[in-house]
């Protein structure tokens, strides 16, 4: 047997190429390095399909409670995300009842339809309209607001917070400005979780905070709260991006688009958008003991971070137009909102609140939508991915 080979090093990759566009790295290493270990990561990166769902269904051998990750500086607590086993599973199914599906279906659904009908009321026909701040992100964050039970948080406070937990979680360089900013963030959000207690414990619903407040057995306080600011975190950016990346897809693919009406296909086209560009690109687990991945010595201690987003484009799944936005591709699976133990909680209120909600009555309103300048958005982002604008004709 041949003895394990050392980890490749990179020390050119930075962290400014991969928020402004990490994807031709990541083809790059799928077939040259995909185990590198990337010094402006200080981990491990897994760019290949096989072994990011390896790591992330194998939480025995790489655990999702990193030490050096950011997150807890971010979140001021050690959230279910850094957790494994019974603790996490104690508090993910704390928020459960509020994703459960008849939940989802009766109250989550409705709610929605009523939040679209209002934000596309407020579009003008026959202008031009970047679709982050009027559309997708206000929705986003209203819907969440209301699944949350934090109805009280306006809009921009809901997205202010999620950027800045974002930043903070992100924020792999350990600068100083981000965690200012998601300090701020953390006390207005407490302050808020304090106003809305009283309330949600005298008239309980079905709302994530007032099931973990009134559940027979409830988790502690501070992780209620941390609950609820991983919920905003990535509840926020999952659906905003999901819905500007799908609109994207098909706007400048009118074939794939005519095909989507036609066949009633929103499902079909937020899974492709997804997988095209994940929300979430990246996660970490830290190695419980010595391992070999591709033959590549790892050792116990280190950290591993898994791109899910690299994953997403696997030639060895999606052949040579995993590059591309593709509604006729075969279906095959992605990664994009995670696997093993910490999927995406919120996976099935996104694919309906985008899919069966948002995308088919805003076509309905204006189905002669157009993107008169593909070259004018802007996509970027890291660990979190997305388009910073989308410029659309209205009509």
């Amino acid at each position: 047997m041949c003895p394990a080979k050392p980890v490749p090093f990179d020390d050119t990759i930075t962290i400014d190429t991969l928020t402004r566009d990490p994807y031709p790295i990541y083809r790059r290493l799928r077939q040259e390095a995909p185990v590198l270990r990337v010094k402006a990561l200080n981990r491990i990166l897994l760019t290949r399909a096989t072994d990011t769902r390896y790591v992330k269904d194998t939480p025995d051998l790489f655990s999702a409670n990193d030490p050096n990750t950011p997150m807890l500086r971010a979140f001021q607590v050690h959230t279910l995300m850094r957790k494994d086993g019974p603790d996490h599973k104690r508090e993910r199914m704390a928020m459960a009842p509020a994703f459960a599906p008849k939940v989802i279906l009766n109250d989550w659904v409705p709610a929605y339809r009523r939040f679209a009908r209002e934000y596309i009321d407020r579009l003008a026909t026959g202008e031009v309209v970047n679709l982050f701040p009027a559309l997708s992100a206000p929705y986003a964050a209203r819907g969440l607001a209301h699944l949350l039970g934090l109805d009280e948080a306006s809009d921009d406070e809901m997205q202010r917070w999620s950027q800045a937990l974002i930043d903070g979680a992100g924020n792999f360089g350990w600068a100083d400005g981000p965690f200012a900013i998601s300090d701020r963030a953390n006390a207005e959000m407490n302050s808020l979780f304090d106003r809305l207690a009283p309330r949600h414990l005298a008239e309980p619903n079905n709302s994530a905070y007032s099931v973990m407040l009134n559940a027979d057995d409830p988790i502690a306080q501070s992780q209620i709260r941390a609950n609820l600011k991983i919920a905003i975190g990535g509840g926020i950016n999952e659906p905003r991006d999901a819905l500007l990346t799908i609109l994207y897809g098909l706007l400048t693919n009118p074939d794939q688009l005519a095909h989507v009406r036609a066949n009633d296909a929103w499902t079909t086209a937020f899974e492709e958008g997804v997988r095209w560009v994940a929300p979430i690109q990246v996660s970490a687990r830290l190695v419980r003991e010595d391992t070999e991945i591709r033959g590549h010595a790892v050792a116990k201690g280190e950290t591993v971070m898994t791109s899910q987003a690299s994953a997403c484009r696997d030639e060895s799944i999606y052949g040579d137009d995993g590059e591309n936005y593709n509604v006729f591709r075969d279906k095959a699976p992605h990664q994009a909102f995670g696997n093993g133990a910490h999927f995406c909680l919120g996976t099935h209120v996104a694919r309906k609140a985008v899919a069966e909600v948002m995308l088919p009555m805003l076509f309905d309103r204006f189905p002669n939508m157009s993107l008169p300048d593909p070259e004018a958005v802007v996509w970027s982002g890291f660990g979190f991915r997305g388009p910073l604008n989308l410029p659309v004709r209205l009509a």
